[in-house]
């Protein structure tokens, strides 16, 4: 018993002071004993234990699997076994617990029970968990980051990879990874790289970081960085421990940034806008984009940039000061900034820019930098001044047009209008209310109702507005207009506002009322002349017939009537002809402007007879679009002409006898007063008539010369009525009476518009003579430019028209005549010589009175009878002294002179006896002063010097307002004499 004591003495010490938890249950699992390590453990007392069973405290989770443990220890299937599970602690907290159980086999006295020995193995459990936790996020932290490790021996050649070492591989978890497993992978153009760079690295030990790439079994391309520490184990051997990271994303990210920044530099680019940091502190900018050296006319890709000092250089100078302050007061004011300004380029060019700045601040509130953008809005800027200088234009346009646009807002019922509106309604701005009831006030009482209805109409049912109305100014003057609307509508169909335009069409209305009244007019012209108007289109073959034409071919005006029912009313004879006419010429592609006449049948049998013009028109290209025409009713004209034809014929029978009558009494008064007019039998006067007889019958031309006053013109006359052209016209011209400016004209006549006055054609005296005689008096005084047109006349027997470029041929004799000395006039350079030879082909020099003295009786009798005749006065003789007086006299001025003094005696002759006081000739004979050759010797040197000098200044020229004659104050013909009677050669003052 004693021995027995001390045992249990023993065992019991052992059992308490045991370091680990021991616990005895019976075979049902009753606590029988457990020591204070094992009540500590599970927070219970002994007895607390003792009422409990070991299932209470195990952890839910693992009873199951513990109760059958313990079943197969009872069973005797086992004697022990060990496990690793959770306790339920009394305050319900968890533990780990590593269990030792065993059976203890019974002996009579005790029965078998179970023991367990527990450890509390709480901490270390935490501690694989927290590694397995540690190993799990380091493992989701490379399959996150893509960054796999590995560890390499090259001794061995063993190497060790992660799972995402693996994955990055794409190799199976159970393949034995090797150097040459990693080339297998590397992208063909980098495997020489990588195998250099392993194989260096293993020689000379040392850290090695690496990019390339991996080209995958299913073609895709990794991009790998490889990084590689080395280090010596316990044993000294080099290990390689590192990291392969997948960065396939991070260089696609980096190619979608570069695309990016090239985007981005594009985009600026195109829009013209760089972008740009700068530091106020430092004065200098940090950063400029590409575009903003583009902008400025810098290298793009020069790494200089201006400081402020040689930015504000490239600022125009006029915007310098404004953008200096502008910048200052931003920057102490820290606050955003925006400018327009211009800049000036290397190559002087001018670029306007729109800048923003935008400050970044500190946490204290300081300016760090400022960034911002520069936009050039160049084009933008002549835009807008094309812009003003187009609206400039269109209220021009407007002005001119006399329109004007309005625009009404839906919502607020706010009229706004442009310039031109005020000034077509005769209003000033500040006299208008924005408001549809103003204007609306402004139209026509008579109109007011219907436009306001129409408007109104328009906007609610949102359709467009035309309308044509009054409107009554304040002066109480009427104006027409013409106004358009337009409903402008939002997403949803609400109208939003109305735009139009209002125009001035007054005058319009008023020429549309005078066309009107024209075109009454013309009907009623057209009806009184009988005269119709056509139209036909080329292109749509539409025909157009005015009233009076319907009319002519006894038509109702009524639509639809086509070419065929006009044509079948034509006479059948003329229809043929019509329809061959009407197709030839509407196949003409050039069809000029055609006539026709025609008959046509009315249905009562009565035949009219039509006259018929057409006329094409073309378009701007020359096509023909339309011929138009007139057809009009000549029946009246044809009877007239008929009527006229017939009379014609008896006219030409009469006259035919009449001439046939008067050959014989023509031949009979020829021979008897062949020179009725030409009154004397001199022996000077009967050459005279010589010649005439015989150079009358001929075409030549024929030069008479002689003094003022012997009756030139009584001789042309006088070949001209015995010439071949006698019953052609006689034309006389007086070139000394005629401008000079004016000559050409008057013989050639003028086109119209050839000069100012020249209103229309005119004919010359060569044409009105044509087949008859012209005669030209003075023709020593034609200016120079005319001789040279007289004498392409005589040599080619055609001219032109002044202002003409058409030659005219003319079949005219050419009788010409003149009182000066034309030998003379050719030496002094005033007359043509060859025109004078043209001329002078037959000369006839008539004789002065005072060389055919025993004439003047003859021609006094002759000048008495008929001047007695025409003042009604019986005169039956002349006075002998009379005679006698005539006779003795010179006659300075020859017949002209005798006529003149005698039809002034008839005049004033009382009685039956003509007489001439004998004063009337000795006041109109020249003095002595006057007559060259009287003068004495001094005289005449005087004289002579005096017409020198005036030669001299006029270089030559004697007549004309700028001649000599005109210098002294005398007539041109006196100045001649006295040239001849000095012996001045007036050839030498020409120059």
């Amino acid at each position: 018993e004693e021995a027995l004591r001390k045992s249990e003495e023993r065992w019991r010490s052992v059992f308490e002071n045991s370091a680990i938890g021991v616990a005895l249950t019976d075979m049902n699992g009753r606590f029988l004993a457990t020591n204070h390590v094992y009540q500590k453990m599970l927070g219970y007392t002994e007895a607390e234990l003792r009422a409990l069973l070991f299932l209470d405290v195990t952890h839910e989770d693992y009873r199951e699997a513990n109760l059958a443990l313990i079943a197969e220890l009872v069973e005797g299937k086992r004697r022990q076994f060990q496990i690793e599970k959770k306790y339920r602690r009394k305050d319900g907290s968890s533990i780990w617990v590593s269990n030792n159980v065993s059976l203890v086999p019974g002996t009579e006295r005790v029965p078998r029970f179970i023991m367990a020995l527990s450890e509390d193995i709480t901490q270390r459990k935490r501690a694989e968990q927290s590694l397995q936790r540690s190993g799990s996020y380091l493992a989701e932290a490379q399959r996150l980051s893509h960054a796999g490790s590995f560890g390499w021996r090259p001794s061995t050649g063993e190497i060790i990879w992660s799972e995402e070492t693996f994955r990055i591989f794409q190799y199976d978890r159970t393949t034995t990874p090797t150097v040459e497993l990693i080339i297998q992978r590397v992208d063909p153009e980098d495997a020489a790289s990588v195998s250099q760079t392993i194989e260096r690295a293993s020689q000379d030990e040392k850290d090695f970081d690496i990019e390339h790439r991996l080209r995958m079994p299913d073609g895709s391309v990794k991009h790998v960085h490889v990084v590689a520490h080395a280090e010596r184990d316990d044993s000294g051997e080099i290990e390689f421990v590192g990291a392969v990271m997948d960065i396939s994303d991070r260089k696609r990210a980096e190619q979608v940034l570069r695309r990016s920044e090239a985007y981005l530099a594009e985009a600026q680019r195109l829009a013209k806008t760089g972008s740009w940091v700068y530091n106020p502190n430092t004065e200098s900018c940090l950063y400029w984009s590409e575009e903003m050296r583009r902008i400025f006319g810098l290298d793009p890709q020069t790494s200089n940039l201006p400081d402020r000092k040689e930015f504000l250089r490239l600022v125009h100078p006029e915007d310098r000061d404004r953008f200096n302050e502008l910048i200052d007061k931003a920057f102490r004011e820290k606050t955003d900034f925006l400018q327009d300004y211009r800049i000036v380029l290397p190559d002087g060019a001018v670029r306007h820019i729109h800048e923003i700045g935008h400050p970044v601040l500190d946490a204290a509130g300081n300016i760090i930098e400022y960034l911002g953008t520069d936009v050039d809005v160049t084009e933008r800027k002549l835009a807008e001044e094309k812009l003003r200088r187009s609206e400039t234009d269109l209220l021009e346009a407007q002005r001119i047009s006399r329109t004007g646009n309005w625009k009404l807002d839906a919502s607020s019922g706010t009229v706004t209008v442009s310039p031109q509106v005020f000034r077509i309604f005769g209003v000033q701005p500040e006299e208008v209310t924005s408001t549809t009831e103003f204007w609306l006030s402004r139209n026509h009482p008579e109109d007011q109702k219907r436009i306001q209805e129409l408007f109104e109409r328009s906007k609610n049912q949102k359709t467009d507005y035309d309308a044509d109305y009054r409107i009554v100014l304040p002066s109480g003057a009427i104006k027409h207009l013409h106004a358009v609307g337009h409903p402008v509508l939002n997403e949803s169909g609400d109208l939003v506002e109305f735009i139009g335009t209002v125009m001035d069409i007054t005058e319009r209305k008023q020429a549309e009322e005078a066309l009107r009244r024209s075109e009454g007019y013309l009907a009623e012209a057209q009806k009184v002349t009988h005269t119709g108007s056509w139209a036909w289109n080329v292109r749509t073959g539409a025909l157009f017939w005015s009233q009076e034409i319907f009319r002519i071919y006894n038509f109702e005006p009524r639509e639809g009537l086509t070419w065929s029912q006009f044509l079948e009313r034509v006479h059948p004879e003329d229809r043929p002809q019509i329809e061959h006419k009407a197709k030839m010429e509407a196949s003409q592609k050039d069809w000029l402007d055609s006539q026709s006449d025609f008959r046509i049948i009315l249905p009562d049998g009565t035949i009219k007879h039509l006259h018929s013009i057409a006329h094409p028109a073309k378009d701007g290209s020359g096509e023909i679009t339309e011929v138009v025409g007139t057809v009009m009713d000549v029946t009246e004209q044809w009877k007239a002409r008929a009527e006229l034809e017939r009379a014609f014929e008896e006219i030409k029978r009469l006259k035919d006898q009449l001439h046939d009558e008067n050959l014989a009494l023509r031949e009979q008064i020829d021979q008897a007063f062949m020179f009725e007019e030409i009154v004397g039998s001199s022996p000077a006067l009967q050459t005279v008539l010589s010649g005439i007889i015989k150079v009358a019958p001929t075409d030549s031309t024929v030069l008479i010369t002689g003094e003022t006053g012997t009756g030139k013109e009584l001789i042309a006359r006088a070949i001209h009525k015995h010439s071949q052209r006698s019953g052609q016209a006689f034309i006389s011209v007086n070139c000394a009476s005629i401008p000079s400016s004016l000559i050409a004209s008057e013989l050639f006549g003028h086109e119209k518009g050839a000069f100012t006055g020249a209103i229309q054609r005119r004919q010359g005296r060569f044409e009105l003579a044509h087949s008859g005689t012209i005669f030209l008096d003075e023709v020593g005084e034609l200016p120079p430019e005319t001789q040279i047109a007289l004498l392409r006349v005589l040599q080619e027997r055609q001219f032109e028209r002044v202002g003409g470029n058409q030659l005219l041929p003319t079949d005219v004799r050419v009788i010409a005549a003149t009182n000066r000395d034309l030998t003379a006039a050719i030496a002094a350079g005033m007359f043509r010589a060859d025109l004078f030879y043209r001329i002078n082909v037959f000369p006839i020099d008539v004789p002065p009175l005072r060389k055919r003295k025993e004439d003047v009786p003859m021609l006094v009798e002759y000048f008495v009878k008929r001047y007695a005749e025409k003042t009604g006065k019986q005169i039956r003789k002349i006075d002998k002294l009379t005679l006698e007086l005539c006779q003795s006299y010179s006659w300075p001025g020859n017949i002209r002179e005798l006529q003149n003094i005698v039809e002034r005696s008839v005049i004033l002759c009382s009685g039956e006896t003509f007489r001439i006081e004998k004063a009337w000739l000795a006041s109109t004979q020249p003095s002595q002063q006057e007559l060259p050759g009287l003068l004495p010797d001094t005289l005449q040197n005087q004289e002579k010097e005096m017409i020198e000098a005036a030669l001299a200044d006029c270089r030559g020229r004697v007549a004309g307002p700028a001649g000599a004659a005109a210098k002294l104050g005398i007539p041109r013909s006196t100045l001649d004499s006295k040239i001849k009677q000095l012996k001045i050669k007036k050839h030498k003052f020409i120059s």
